[in-house]
């Protein structure tokens, strides 16, 4: 019998403690799908989804980061268009002067008023509902 099961992907969502605001990093993407995305990737096999995290984080970005919460799981099947994934989103902090890495071909700051509008998967979504929990505590809804 063969199974078909999602595959686990973790998002960081990167506040920059250390700025007014707290402004958050995301990444333009250097490999289909292209456009700007919150830092993250698949979890590697025998790899807790927070050690995955942090580790994207990193490769991303540069930064050590502090995982402050795990936020939410989004996992509609069409979320990402090269298979369907699940991805495990993280609150984290980080310090410091970010610098692209890995597989981001740029990378840049981002307050909520300046949000690039070719944001890839979900990751509006995504943000409209961190920036809901970020100002008014709401989480997102189950369904």
């Amino acid at each position: 019998m063969t199974y078909r099961n999602p595959t686990p992907t973790v998002d960081i969502i990167i506040e920059l403690i250390d700025r007014s605001q707290r402004p958050i990093i995301l990444i333009e993407r250097k490999n289909p799908p292209f456009g700007w995305a919150i830092p993250g990737g698949f979890v590697d096999y025998g790899e807790s989804v927070e050690s995955a995290a942090v580790r994207e984080a990193e490769e991303e970005t540069s930064l050590k980061v502090e995982l402050v919460e795990q936020f939410h799981v989004y996992s509609d099947p069409n979320r990402d268009p090269r298979q369907h994934t699940l991805s495990v989103v993280f609150i984290a902090t980080g310090k410091g002067e970010p610098k692209a890495a890995d597989d981001a071909k740029n990378l840049g700051i981002f307050e909520f008023w300046q949000l690039p509008e070719n944001l890839c998967f979900d990751h509006d979504r995504i943000l409209r509902d961190y920036w809901h929990y970020r100002f008014y505590g709401l989480r997102p809804r189950l369904f």
